[in-house]
């Protein structure tokens, strides 16, 4: 076979952590080791039925053919009502809205048209490491502003973005509520951003991650970046999609609103790259978005009471603090009393404790001295689980 150059950029891209992680997992239990996984956030929920016979009944009626490239009619009015109806937001459905193949195109397309060459995404540490993907194919640079904990939660300002910004800033990447440290940001929290976004000499577009906005607990409200005011909302691209919401991870479909401008460069950019999700896929989305959105709050009060489970099982182990997340799938254990990298701790947990869960370092330097435990899986799954961790845990503390 002939030997071929690879493009340079492509040596620059990293497999996820969550990836990462599978291979050695699967390796292990290719060995005959027994694992529980409490590492991926995908909801063990099925897809609602009332939105997969949508997607069959579509089938049925022929909806199989392109679908519109900015995303079908029916669709993109579903999610101009949607954020109408629960941030008070307006958007042009023809205009203002794109339907994307799952939030990760949404991000990638908001990216190749806000990056300017050789220009830095400022985001926070620690942060999902899936976005160092898109933004290095961009030939762009991340500026990680550090967080920190306050009364258990993590956060960072106007200050703390101040103190990291540099000329090459071009976008702002926010993840609300976070992954995977569970912050759920409040008004004032996002004011303080979207104003420091659009002060003095700054004048940068905010990217507005939102994929877990309905997996928030304890009567939280979940706020848009782009509501908190009109000026936030013409510096603002939101992403989102429906798999978190309505346990459709598989369906891959998502969607973007923001500035007229933005969208459009982003729909070029779209075209090149993908046609969209398939129509019949669409039609189900619409479902779902338009649908009564009692299996949402179902679901949101599952999650809440598993996380509540996870964090009474693992207290009282010394050396091992769970922090209560605000939102999302994830629980942060906060190991720094081990007095071990995190990483050499996942390791052991899953070689020698058989569950398997992420190390904090891998969302970046802000992220050592944690476990990223998800409970997106329950039942069973999440009790074995909870145990080997649990055992694992308690046998490193005594060292």
């Amino acid at each position: 076979m002939p030997e071929f150059s690879i493009a340079e950029r492509v040596s620059r891209l990293r497999p996820t952590a969550v990836n990462q992680v599978l291979q050695t997992m699967r390796k292990l239990e290719a060995e005959g080791r027994s694992l529980v996984s409490l590492m991926r956030g995908q909801p063990d929920s099925p897809t609602p039925p009332h939105i997969v016979e949508a997607a069959v009944r579509a089938l049925r009626d022929g909806r199989t053919g392109y679908p519109d490239n900015r995303g079908e009619p029916a669709l993109r009015r579903a999610v101009a009502e949607k954020l109408r109806r629960e941030q008070g937001l307006s958007y042009d459905p023809d205009r203002e809205i794109l339907i994307t193949d799952g939030a990760t195109l949404g991000i990638y397309a908001a990216l190749g048209a806000l990056l300017r060459n050789h220009g830095n995404v400022m985001l926070p540490d620690p942060i999902y490491d899936a976005y160092a993907g898109p933004i290095t194919l961009w030939e762009a640079e991340t500026t990680p502003v550090p967080a920190t904990v306050r009364d258990g939660r993590f956060i960072f300002g106007a200050s703390e973005l101040e103190e990291r910004w540099t000329t090459l800033v071009s976008v702002i990447l926010l993840n609300t509520p976070w992954n995977p440290v569970g912050t759920v940001f409040t008004r004032d929290e996002l004011t303080e951003i979207l104003e420091y976004a659009g002060s003095g000499y700054h004048d940068h577009p905010v990217l507005s991650d939102e994929i877990y906005e309905t997996l928030v607990y304890d009567g939280r409200p979940h706020v848009s970046p782009a509501a908190v005011s009109a000026e936030a909302r013409e510096r603002t691209v939101i992403v989102n999609s429906l798999s978190k919401t309505y346990a459709m991870t598989g369906w891959r479909v998502g969607y973007c609103a923001g500035p007229e401008p933005i969208l459009r460069a982003m729909l070029l950019i779209l075209q090149q790259s993908s046609r969209g999700p398939a129509t019949f896929v669409q039609d189900a989305a619409a479902c779902a978005l338009s649908s009564d959105q009692d299996c949402v709050r179902r679901m949101t009060a599952e999650y809440q009471a598993r996380r509540d489970v996870v964090v009474e099982r693992l207290k009282g182990i010394p050396g091992v603090e769970p922090m209560v997340p605000e939102g999302g799938l994830f629980v942060m254990l906060d190991i720094r009393g081990l007095g071990k990298p995190s990483e050499d701790v996942s390791r052991y947990l899953m070689r020698d404790a058989g569950v398997v869960v992420i190390h904090g370092s891998a969302y970046g330097p802000g992220g050592e001295g944690t476990l990223r435990v998800s409970f997106a899986v329950g039942g069973e799954t999440l009790d074995r689980g909870l145990d080997r961790l649990r055992e694992g845990l308690v046998r490193l503390a005594g060292g």
